[in-house]
């Protein structure tokens, strides 16, 4: 009878992970995008892009708790619609691109709420610089595409503390934190 309990439970394991869909991340089709803004003394935003970074995560509607998502960002592809401004944002003073080329995200915790809301934690890597950190987040929904894939999408929003990760560059008062944004659509593999 022990054996047959055991059976059962290995087989349920491998039937729950199995129902857990992995997907990439769509930057082929660039369905996804990470974008952020940040105070420009006080008088308005500065709006930038990262153009380019890649990614996979796993999700299952049923246990969506049991999500995991990694990031992959290439700190050089940053976009502010300035050439000049990019130049000086990959520079020393900034991101230090030469340094460290990538940020990173890999999720630690996913709560989600029936209405498709939650948090996701993870830690984020920036400038040389680990922390963990919150992630509010919505779904947008899934589905199958018209080329007869299968696709899922989510959209998220944190706040950072530049200092907190070593950026330290005194950008006025109104300018130590940056809102980033998350529109995250997957392809399941």
């Amino acid at each position: 009878m022990k054996l047959f309990n055991a059976i059962l439970i290995v087989l349920s394991l491998i039937s729950f992970n199995a129902i857990a869909d992995d997907y990439v991340i769509d930057k082929k089709g660039m369905h996804a995008s990470i974008q952020f803004k940040i105070s420009h003394l006080g008088y308005s935003w500065l709006w930038g892009r990262f153009n380019d970074f890649s990614g996979e995560f796993s999700y299952d509607k049923n246990n969506p708790n049991a999500s995991k998502i990694s990031v992959i960002i290439n700190t050089s592809s940053v976009d502010s619609n300035h050439a000049l401004r990019d130049k000086h944002i990959r520079d020393k003073d900034l991101l230090d691109v030469q340094q460290y080329p990538q940020a990173k995200f890999v999720s630690t915790s996913f709560n989600l709420n029936k209405a498709g809301a939650g948090q996701l934690k993870g830690n984020f890597t920036l400038h040389g610089v680990t922390r963990e950190i919150t992630i509010d987040v919505k779904t947008i929904g899934e589905g199958t595409d018209p080329w007869k894939g299968y696709r899922a999408g989510f959209e998220g929003t944190t706040r950072i503390a530049l200092a907190d990760y070593g950026i330290t560059r005194d950008l006025g008062p109104t300018s130590k934190e940056l809102d980033l944004f998350l529109s995250i659509e997957g392809v399941r593999k």
